[in-house]
Protein backbone atom coordinates (compact mmCIF):
# COMPACT_ATOMS: atom_id res chain seq x y z
CA UNK A 1 0.00 0.00 0.00
CA UNK A 2 1.34 3.42 -0.90
CA UNK A 3 0.72 6.40 1.34
CA UNK A 4 -0.16 9.82 0.04
CA UNK A 5 2.61 12.37 0.35
CA UNK A 6 0.57 14.35 2.85
CA UNK A 7 0.10 11.35 5.11
CA UNK A 8 2.50 10.83 7.98
CA UNK A 9 2.73 7.60 9.99
CA UNK A 10 1.55 9.23 13.23
CA UNK A 11 -1.47 10.92 11.58
CA UNK A 12 -2.63 8.18 9.26
CA UNK A 13 -2.68 4.80 11.01
CA UNK A 14 -4.01 3.13 7.83
CA UNK A 15 -0.69 3.80 6.11
CA UNK A 16 1.28 0.57 6.27
CA UNK A 17 4.15 1.42 3.93
CA UNK A 18 7.33 1.50 6.03
CA UNK A 19 9.56 4.55 5.95
CA UNK A 20 12.79 3.63 4.21
CA UNK A 21 15.72 5.99 3.81
CA UNK A 22 17.01 6.47 0.30
CA UNK A 23 19.91 4.21 -0.61
CA UNK A 24 22.10 7.19 -1.47
CA UNK A 25 21.06 10.17 0.59
CA UNK A 26 22.99 13.26 -0.35
CA UNK A 27 25.63 14.23 2.22
CA UNK A 28 25.96 17.99 2.54
CA UNK A 29 29.22 19.14 4.10
CA UNK A 30 29.36 22.72 5.37
CA UNK A 31 32.77 24.27 5.97
CA UNK A 32 33.01 27.55 7.83
CA UNK A 33 36.30 29.33 7.41
CA UNK A 34 37.96 32.62 6.71
CA UNK A 35 38.41 33.66 3.08
CA UNK A 36 40.82 31.47 1.10
CA UNK A 37 42.26 31.46 -2.41
CA UNK A 38 40.06 29.72 -4.99
CA UNK A 39 42.75 27.11 -5.73
CA UNK A 40 42.82 26.10 -2.06
CA UNK A 41 39.03 25.84 -2.06
CA UNK A 42 39.09 23.65 -5.19
CA UNK A 43 41.54 21.27 -3.51
CA UNK A 44 39.54 21.28 -0.27
CA UNK A 45 36.29 20.41 -2.08
CA UNK A 46 38.01 17.63 -4.05
CA UNK A 47 39.56 16.09 -0.92
CA UNK A 48 36.38 16.30 1.15
CA UNK A 49 34.43 14.71 -1.70
CA UNK A 50 37.02 11.93 -2.03
CA UNK A 51 36.79 11.22 1.70
CA UNK A 52 33.02 10.73 1.49
CA UNK A 53 33.30 8.63 -1.67
CA UNK A 54 35.92 6.39 -0.03
CA UNK A 55 34.24 6.04 3.36
CA UNK A 56 30.56 5.85 2.35
CA UNK A 57 31.04 4.13 -1.04
CA UNK A 58 28.84 6.66 -2.81
CA UNK A 59 29.30 8.43 -6.15
CA UNK A 60 31.04 11.81 -6.11
CA UNK A 61 27.90 13.31 -7.65
CA UNK A 62 26.05 12.58 -4.41
CA UNK A 63 28.35 14.79 -2.30
CA UNK A 64 27.72 18.51 -1.87
CA UNK A 65 30.28 20.77 -0.19
CA UNK A 66 29.26 24.25 0.89
CA UNK A 67 31.96 26.73 1.88
CA UNK A 68 30.76 29.55 4.09
CA UNK A 69 33.48 32.18 4.27
CA UNK A 70 33.40 34.49 7.25
CA UNK A 71 35.46 37.69 7.21
CA UNK A 72 38.00 38.24 9.99
CA UNK A 73 35.91 41.07 11.44
CA UNK A 74 32.97 38.67 11.89
CA UNK A 75 34.80 35.84 13.66
CA UNK A 76 36.13 35.72 17.20
CA UNK A 77 38.54 33.45 19.05
CA UNK A 78 39.37 33.61 22.75
CA UNK A 79 37.29 36.74 23.24
CA UNK A 80 38.84 38.74 20.40
CA UNK A 81 38.01 39.31 16.74
CA UNK A 82 40.45 37.53 14.49
CA UNK A 83 40.83 40.85 12.63
CA UNK A 84 42.37 42.32 15.82
CA UNK A 85 45.14 39.71 16.12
Amino acid sequence: MKCSQAATPHRNRRCSAPHRPKEHTVPIVTIQQGPRDIELKRELVARVTDAFVDSLKIPAEAVQVWIHEVPADSWGVAGKLTADK
